[in-house]
């Protein structure tokens, strides 16, 4: 009966113990099923998160080539520029080192050409000193030098017949002329206001006859070339002087011997933009 007993006891132990080392399995099973799913989700996060670290990986890369190319891009074009700014900086300093050039060389001209013309002036002022300030004047007047010749030294009133005086004083003159062949010669007759009578038309025709006739002792009593020389007249429209006193119409009644030295030169230099190579 007791050995009954102690069996029937050992079986409700054994089965009791196996309840609780089952219950014990399975609170086990259910943890360690619990921390596998934690570790499966944590997994899948972890690989989503991986994911979308390469998909941002992958852009930056894409983008770090794109920029690397802007950057080179760049670099390319920032060394173009610089080539071309030292291309123009140089060409800039070429042209202004031509025109500084050239503006010396046109310089040059000016002051030679200015010399000239005093120079000019001088050997006239020489050549006729002899004569009064009230019968010529010798003065230098835009680039050009006048020799102002009043009409009681050449002519007779109303008369363009060249008196004895006045033919001594275009000789003179004639003398410098011939010196300076590269002088050219413009003539200009001037009248006073009144009326002219007699054998001219009018004051047109006696300043045109006058200067006419100084062009014929030019040429041919003392030889100088006809090419060199210009006649005009220009009448009474040109005064020096009012025509309303007979002290100012004694001053309008002149004749003008305008004097230019050549300015071939400076007129090719001006004319080809101030090159001297012709460009």
């Amino acid at each position: 009966m007791l050995k009954t007993l102690l069996t029937s006891k050992t079986i409700q132990i054994i089965l009791i113990a196996l309840t609780l080392t089952s219950c014990v399995a399975k609170r086990k099973l259910t943890s360690a099923n619990a921390t596998i799913q934690g570790l499966q989700a944590d997994s899948t996060r972890m690989a989503g998160q991986i994911s979308s670290l390469q998909k941002d990986i992958t852009q930056l890369q894409s983008e770090g080539k794109t920029l690397e190319q802007q950057l080179a891009d760049t670099k390319k074009q920032l060394a173009s520029t610089s080539n071309q700014l030292q291309s123009s900086s140089k060409d800039a300093a070429g042209r202004i080192a031509d025109q500084q050039k050239r503006l010396e060389t046109l310089q040059a001209l000016i002051d030679q050409q200015k010399k000239t013309t005093d120079d000019l002036r001088k050997k006239m002022s020489d050549a006729l000193v002899k004569f009064n300030s009230n019968e010529l004047s010798v003065s230098v007047k835009n680039g050009k030098v006048y020799v102002s010749l009043q009409e009681n030294l050449l002519f007779p009133s109303g008369s363009a017949n060249i008196n004895v005086k006045g033919k001594e004083a275009l000789g003179k003159l004639a003398e410098v002329l011939s010196l300076n062949p590269d002088i050219n010669v413009n003539i200009e007759g001037h009248t006073d206001s009144i009326p002219i009578r007699g054998r001219f038309e009018d004051n047109w025709a006696l300043s045109v006859a006058r200067a006419t006739s100084i062009v014929r002792i030019l040429t041919k009593d003392y030889k100088i070339e006809p090419l060199r020389i210009i006649a005009s007249g220009h009448s009474q429209y040109d005064p020096v002087e009012s025509n309303s006193t007979a002290e100012g119409r004694g001053r309008n009644r002149r004749t003008e011997i305008i004097l230019t030295p050549k300015l071939d030169e400076l007129y090719k230099l001006i004319e080809s933009g101030g090159s001297t190579g012709g460009n």
